[in-house]
C-alpha cells in the first residue's frame, strides 16, 4: 500500500473518520478530487488564459499573439487538473496499490499527449511567425516544420507506450530497429518527400506563388501551399490538384517564375501566307505602298542598296530576272517589324523577331516572336489578339492572301460556278 499523509493535530479527528469509515472517506475525497480538477481547469481556461492573451496583446512581440491564435496555452491548461488529480491521489485510503500504478501511468500518458499538443502549436506558431517575413516566399519552411512535429510526435508515441505497459523506452527502440524494414515501407512517401522539400526549398526550384505546369497530373496553375508530403497547385479554373512533393524529382514540371520576375511575357504564333501569292512588286506597287509611313525608311534603304547593287552589276539592266527586285512577302515582313517596334506594349530590349520558318502544305508561316510588355494573362491575351487582327487585316495590302483550308462555303460556290446556267 502507499504510505500515508503523516497525520497533524488539526487532522485529528478527519483521520479518525476515514479510519472508521474507509469506503465513504475515499468516495468523498475522489468526488472532491474530481471537483478541485474540473475548477482549476476551468479557472485556468477562464482567466489565466485569457490574462496571458491580453498581456500578449499589449507587448511589441507578435510571436506571443501567435502562441494565442494557435492554442498554446490552452493547451497546456490541460496539465492543471492533470497535477491536481497528480497531487491527490495519496490521500485515497482504499485505493489498492495496482490502481494507483495504473492511474499514475495514464496521468504521465496524459501530460504526454499535452506536451505533444503543446509542442504542435509552438512549431505551428514559429511557422506563422515566419510566414510574414519577405523570405518566406523564397524559403517554405512548412514541410520541415512538419518532419519536426511528426519526429516529436513518434518520439512521444514511443515514450507513451513505454509508459503505459511499464517497460524502459529503449527496449521499444530496439524492436523498432529489428522492424525498421517495415518502418520504411510505411514511411517511404513521407521519407522521400523530406528529402524532395529539401532540395526543392534548397534549391530554389518552387515557391509559393509560382505559376507550374506539370502535365502528367493535370496541374497549371499557382502553388498555393508546400507541405512535407503534398504541393498543392490552384488550377486557372479554380480546381486544386495536389501533388505528392516526392514526384517533383521524378517528374519534369514547367516553371513560368522566371517570365514573372522578367516582366516580359512570349508571343510566338504564325500567320501562314499562301504561297501562291507571293510574288515580285512593281515600281507602280512600291510607289503605293509608300503611303504606309513606317515602310519608307524601309523603302529607301532597300533602294539605294538595289541601284548600289545594279551599278556593280549592268547585266541587271538586260533582264529583270538578273535584277534584285523586292517581294511583296519581304516587304511586309519588313512591315510587320516596323509595326511592331511601334507598339509601346512590346519589349524591344528583349528577343524581337519577325522570321519565316519552313514551307508547309498549308503555307509559308510568317512568325512573330516578341515579348510583351506586360504578363497579366488577360492584357496579354488581349495584345497578341490585337497584333494579329491586324496583321490578318493589313496582309491584302502587300497582294497578299493567308491560307485557309476549304470551308464548306467555298465547297458550295465552287459547286454553284460549275454549275451551268
Amino acid at each position: 500500500m502507499q504510505a500515508d499523509p503523516p497525520p497533524t493535530a488539526w487532522t485529528a479527528p478527519l483521520d479518525a473518520w476515514v479510519a472508521a469509515h474507509p469506503l465513504w472517506a475515499t468516495l468523498a475525497i475522489g468526488a472532491t478530487l474530481l471537483l478541485a480538477a474540473w475548477l482549476a481547469f476551468s479557472l485556468t481556461r477562464r482567466y489565466l488564459v485569457a490574462l496571458l492573451g491580453h498581456w500578449g496583446r499589449r507587448t511589441r512581440f507578435t510571436f506571443d499573439e501567435a502562441l494565442h491564435e494557435r492554442n498554446f496555452f490552452r493547451r497546456l491548461a490541460w496539465a492543471v487538473p492533470l497535477l491536481v488529480i497528480r497531487t491527490g491521489l495519496p490521500y485515497l485510503p482504499l485505493l489498492p496499490d495496482d490502481v494507483t500504478v495504473a492511474v499514475q501511468r495514464l496521468i504521465a500518458a496524459g501530460m504526454l499527449l499535452v506536451i505533444a499538443g503543446a509542442i504542435g502549436a509552438f512549431v505551428a506558431a514559429f511557422g506563422d511567425e515566419y510566414a510574414k517575413r519577405p523570405q518566406a516566399a523564397t524559403r517554405p519552411i512548412k514541410g520541415y516544420l512538419q518532419a519536426i512535429v511528426l519526429v516529436v510526435y513518434v518520439a512521444i508515441a514511443i515514450v507513451l507506450i513505454a509508459t503505459l505497459i511499464g517497460r524502459d523506452p529503449l527496449l521499444i527502440l530496439g524492436g523498432l530497429g529489428a522492424a525498421s524494414a517495415v518502418l520504411l515501407l510505411v514511411f517511404r512517401d513521407t521519407l522521400l518527400s523530406l528529402v524532395a522539400g529539401i532540395q526543392l526549398t534548397g534549391n530554389d526550384l518552387i515557391r509559393v506563388g509560382d505559376w507550374i505546369e506539370m502535365p502528367q497530373f493535370n496541374a497549371d496553375g499557382d502553388v498555393v501551399d508546400i507541405a512535407l508530403n503534398t504541393v498543392k497547385v490552384q488550377n486557372w479554373d479554380r480546381t486544386f490538384t495536389v501533388i505528392p512533393t516526392h514526384r517533383f524529382l521524378e517528374h519534369s514540371f514547367k516553371n513560368w517564375r522566371g517570365m514573372q520576375a522578367s516582366g516580359g511575357r512570349r508571343i510566338k504564333r504564325s500567320v501562314l501566307l499562301d504561297m501562291s501569292s507571293i510574288r515580285f512588286l512593281e515600281p507602280d506597287e512600291v510607289d503605293d505602298l509608300r503611303r504606309f509611313a513606317v515602310l519608307r525608311p524601309y523603302f529607301d534603304a532597300k533602294l539605294r542598296e538595289i541601284d548600289a547593287w545594279t551599278e556593280r552589276h549592268p547585266e541587271a539592266r538586260e533582264d529583270p530576272v538578273n535584277a534584285r527586285r523586292l517581294t511583296n512577302v519581304g516587304t511586309f515582313r519588313a512591315y510587320v517589324a516596323a509595326y511592331l517596334r511601334g507598339r509601346p506594349d512590346i519589349r524591344h530590349d528583349m528577343t524581337f523577331l519577325v522570321r519565316q520558318l519552313d514551307p508547309t502544305p498549308e503555307g509559308l508561316p510568317l512568325e512573330v516572336y516578341v515579348f510583351v510588355a506586360d504578363i497579366r494573362w488577360a492584357v496579354y491575351e488581349g495584345i497578341q489578339s490585337d497584333v494579329f487582327d491586324h496583321l490578318l487585316a493589313i496582309a491584302p495590302e502587300f497582294g497578299l492572301r493567308v491560307f485557309q483550308k476549304p470551308s464548306g462555303a467555298d465547297v458550295g460556290r465552287l459547286g454553284g460556278l460549275a454549275t451551268p446556267a
